[in-house]
């Protein structure tokens, strides 16, 4: 997503369509506070791109993990990035330094390393089955404790684990699962395709992640929740399931350490399911029509009962966002938010030779944008009237931790939190046509970034893989959950150089040989004019929503519009 030789060509094409920017997709924009690009031409580069880029990747930064020296290095890299850019740091210092302010917001995080019992032992009518970890099942816990026993627990089937009133669908209806261990299926009923009108069809929603899935199974009580992995509507194989279960867990600190959550939380292969099914006197086969079908009720799995646990241990630290602070001008007080994440999964198993975790794309490609965004607004001759934040957050491999803490205890009221828009991984192959939305059709953000796109000669296009449910795995999910309305944007489908072949092979190259493998570390070949283009494009957009008065908004029928009208007072 760079284009080497027409970034001349669409720097001047920004300052010819410039006007677009006049009018507001929610009001117009005061005489003579147009904000100019040209700072975006000069601050936003390759050469910018590569320089923040090689720093936060680099083999010093221990693949910036939390709870390890690569926290450190890195968070304090950025730090002083934010204090030499003339970032504002306007957070209290815990320290008790009276009036002293950091840049540092400190997220209490818990790091719990469960090892599973061998089985998990099935038991009744006279059957008996026992699922083998790793290659059967795996499993883990949200509680602190030493031993966590799930025994003689009743299974029962609930076809998605889904309580969705809007599209009047409750997978629990009518079944007490008070202590039992609830079996469910992955995604959502739309993604089935056999009624493209049960929820947004083969579009996921937040209904279908497995973090939803967990949090619905403890509100009614379950003992414990396994979902069914199958690879087409998971769209990630059983390795990647695996990969995750079995390194230690990061989840936020509770006073309740974890016991208002499942006892047990974890997967069944499909083929484990498929046997389990099989002597509860059914089949895979039956359930799953059964739980695509309006008017679907869960029902017992033939008396059948699990037995399993968990050894656990638990280590407490605190982690930390990173955040400085552009003040506005004539609005301080209204914030608009430009999001990406430190951290990556540090010191690891080496693979071929190579032990660190150095997370280029994943996430210091977001990282080098959210710098170079910082260096232009200081560059700018204009100052933005609303104040501008820049945030670093931990935690996002671990479930968008760090993102989930600041928008629980926001430093910033979120009534007044103009927007979010969040960059993670950014693709350096070269100039891209595309502005591909996640999420597509959420908010009025995509008419900003319509405007921008129009600009650098590119087009927008709605998420090609809406089933993946992208829109609920990057950072920008922590501030839609709380209403506060997000963007999430890259170029990566159509190349302006090889078209959408080529980018597609080497997207797949990613996905296959660098995603989550110490392979993905900086490579001095690669273009990164493409990942300067979409900093240039939310630069623009962030000038933008500066110079308004206005909100953007949620449009109809999103799932986030009544978390923003509640905050905001129905307005």
């Amino acid at each position: 997503m760079n284009y080497p030789n027409t970034l001349a060509a669409l720097v001047l094409g920004s300052f010819i369509s410039s006007a677009a920017f006049g009018q507001s997709a929610t009001g117009t924009r005061p005489a003579g506070t147009q904000p100019s690009p040209a700072a975006a031409s000069e601050a936003i580069s390759a050469a910018s791109i590569s320089k923040y880029l090689q720093a936060v990747s680099s083999d010093e930064m221990l693949g910036r993990k939390p709870f390890t020296a690569g926290e450190q290095r890195s968070t304090q890299y950025l730090a002083d990035e934010f204090k030499r850019l003339g970032l504002k740091a306007v957070l209290p210092d815990g320290a008790g330094a009276g009036s002293a302010t950091t840049y540092f917001q400190p997220v209490p995080l818990v790091e719990i390393t469960g090892t599973p019992s061998a089985t998990l032992q099935i038991k009744g009518n006279g059957q008996s089955l026992d699922l083998h970890y790793k290659t059967d099942f795996v499993a883990f816990t949200q509680r602190e404790q030493p031993l966590v026993s799930v025994t003689n627990s009743p299974l029962v089937f609930a076809g998605y684990g889904v309580v969705a009133p809007e599209y009047g669908w409750d997978d629990y209806a009518g079944l007490d699962v008070k202590g039992k261990t609830v079996v469910v299926l992955v995604n959502d009923p739309g993604n089935a395709g056999t009624d493209t009108t049960l929820f947004k069809g083969k579009a996921m929603t937040y209904y279908g992640r497995w973090t939803y899935k967990y949090e619905e199974a403890a509100r009614h009580g379950a003992a414990g929740l396994l979902i069914v992995h199958d690879t087409k509507p998971a769209a990630y194989p059983w390795s990647v399931v695996l990969s995750g279960a079995i390194s230690p867990k990061l989840r936020a600190q509770t006073t309740n350490k974890g016991a208002d959550k499942c006892a047990m939380e974890g997967w069944l292969t499909l083929e484990a399911a498929k046997r389990l099914f099989t002597i509860a006197g059914s089949s895979y086969e039956q359930l799953y029509t059964a739980a695509n079908t309006r008017g679907f009720r869960p029902r017992p799995l033939a008396g059948l009962t699990l037995t399993g646990s968990i050894r656990n241990k638990t280590r407490s630290q605190t982690s930390r966002n990173v955040l400085g602070v552009l003040p506005g001008t004539t609005r301080p007080n209204e914030y608009i938010i430009y999001s990406a994440h430190w951290d990556h999964f540090g010191v690891g198993k080496a693979i071929a030779g190579d032990s660190i975790y150095n997370g280029a794309v994943d996430d210091g490609t977001g990282l080098a944008a959210l710098l170079s965004i910082a260096e232009a607004f200081q560059k700018t001759k204009e100052k933005p009237q609303r104040s501008i934040v820049f945030l670093a957050v931990t935690g996002e491999e671990q479930g968008l931790l760090g993102s989930a803490y600041y928008a629980q205890h926001p430093p910033f009221p979120l009534n007044k939190t103009v927007a979010d828009l969040n960059m993670d991984m950014l693709w350096p192959y070269g100039p891209m046509k595309d502005l591909t939305v996640i999420g597509y059709g959420q908010s009025e953000l995509e008419d900003y970034a319509r405007a921008a796109a129009k600009e650098q000669d590119r087009y927008l296009l709605p998420d090609q893989t809406p089933e993946t449910g992208m829109f609920y795995r990057s950072d920008h999910f922590s501030f839609a959950h709380v209403g506060v309305p997000s963007l999430y944007a890259s170029g990566g489908f159509e190349s302006r150089t090889g078209g959408k072949a080529s980018i597609a092979q080497q997207r797949q190259n990613y996905t296959t040989n660098l995603y989550h493998k110490p392979a993905d570390q900086f490579d001095p070949n690669w273009d990164l004019t493409g990942i300067a283009q979409d900093a240039q494009l939310y630069f623009r957009v962030g000038q933008r929503l500066a110079s308004e008065t206005t909100f953007p908004k949620w449009r109809a029928g999103s799932e986030f519009k009544g978390a923003r009208d509640k905050s905001m007072g129905g307005k």
